[in-house]
This record gives C-alpha cells, structure tokens and sequence, in this order.
C-alpha cells in the first residue's frame, strides 16, 4: 500500500495542471512552472495574453524551454499507470491476495486456490473460472433467448392493442360523425316544422284579426252615430228658449 502511494505520489509530477493528464511535450515558463506546449498556447489564445495559469505572471515574449528530464519522466508515468491499471483489473481474493481462478458452485462465489484448499469450502464443489463463465453464459443466453421471445410476443400484442384502440377510436369517430349528421337532418325537419306551423299561425292571426277588426270598424261606426245623436240631443236639451226647442 506504502510503495502505492509512493508511485501515486512521484506520478503526480507528471500531471499539466490545465488538461490534468501525463505530459505532453512539456515546456516550462519563465516562472518556472510547467505545462504542455500545446495546453499552454491555447491557453494563452484563449485568455488574449502571455500569462502563467498558476502563479498569473504575465510575460512580454512567448518563451518556452523544452524538458526532456521531464518528457521521460511522463512518459515513464504513463506506462507504470497503464502497467498499474493492467494488474489492478485482475480481481483478487480479499483474503488471501491471490488471483481468484475457481468459482464455488456451492456458495455461486469466486474463489482462490487458497481458500479452495481451506475448511470453509471443504467437500464444496469447484470449477475452473472460464468453465464456470462458459456455463453460466450459456445459461444468460437462454434467459436471454426466453425473454426475446416473450419480448417479440409482448410487441405483437402491443401492436395488436394498438389496432384495437385505432378500431374503436375510429368506430366511436364514425359514429359520432353518423349521431351528427342525424341530428341535423332532424334539424332540418323541425326547423321546416317549425316555419311552417308558425305560418299557419300567422296566417290564422292575420285572418281572425280582420274579421275582428272589420266588426271593430262597424262598432267603431256605430259608436260614432249614436255619440252624434247624443251631442244634438244634448244642445236640444240645452236650449233655455222653449219656443225655440218646440220649433227645433
């Protein structure tokens, strides 16, 4: 775990603080801090002047000084840390720090030879990493097969609700469209209804009100002559001379 860390440690040396990754043609500032050539040009671009991104000291020229002492240090970095990750890939027993090469079928866990040999998976039965992967992909690529074929027959009878769905969304289309139509055929027919009854009314009106009014006129007439009469009887019976009222 000490030497870990201590590669972990001299490997960060080697790391540009702008793209945070091993050293690519490294070059160094006159502040003394390093970067990738590349990193530290487009960086520059980017902020519009010569600038160190980690002290912030500017500078009048674009001066770079390769390191190759430091060129092989990253290069040294970049291949322990592929190296590292190689080995660390590699799953190890937590026990016993050995490469785990059998599988338990009795407890369905990787095991080392160690722990193979010890009490715990005593009469317990083992197989060869690689064979166990073989057996068991085998038997994912059935489920896996099973469950393509559930998948196919569940999409079949998805789409076949689908239709189902369309058939009667169309169906309730159709017949509300037919509910529609009906309606304003009878619509139709009532309004016809309608205008016409209310014709005949008028026209019964119209017919009923001039007998009336024509009985009204001779009341009207009638009523006019006897108010007549009755204002010349009235001057008679006004007169206050009894000669002149006998003469008239």
């Amino acid at each position: 775990m000490a030497a870990k860390d201590q590669v972990e440690s001299w490997t960060e040396e080697a790391i540009c603080p702008i793209c945070l990754d091993f050293f690519t043609d490294p070059v160094s500032l006159e502040c003394g801090h390093y970067f990738c050539r590349s990193c530290i040009t487009q960086s520059w671009d980017r902020e519009g002047r010569n600038s160190c991104p980690e002290c912030r000291e500017e500078f009048t020229d674009r001066i770079l000084r390769v390191s190759r002492a430091l060129a092989r240090l990253s290069e040294k970095a970049r291949t322990l840390s592929l190296n590292q990750t190689g080995k660390e890939s590699k799953l190890q027993c937590e026990k016993h720090q050995e490469e785990l090469k059998l599988f338990c079928e009795t407890d369905k866990t990787l095991i080392c030879l160690v722990c193979a040999a010890g009490r715990e998976h005593k009469s317990h039965s083992f197989m060869p990493v690689d064979e166990a992967v073989e057996i068991y992909k085998g038997q994912v690529k059935s489920t896996f097969e099973s469950l393509t074929e559930k998948e196919s027959d569940i999409q079949e009878e998805e789409q076949q609700q689908k239709e189902n769905i369309s058939g009667v969304q169309e169906e309730s289309h159709n017949l509300q469209s037919q509910v529609t139509s009906q309606f304003a055929e009878l619509h139709q027919i009532l309004t016809e209804k309608e205008q016409c009854l209310l014709g005949d009314i008028r026209e019964e009106e119209a017919k009923i009100v001039k007998t009336m009014e024509k009985n009204l006129q001779e009341i009207q007439e009638n009523l006019n002559s006897i108010q007549e009469e009755l204002s010349k009887l009235q001057e008679q019976i006004d007169h206050k001379d009894g000669v002149m009222f006998l003469k008239g």
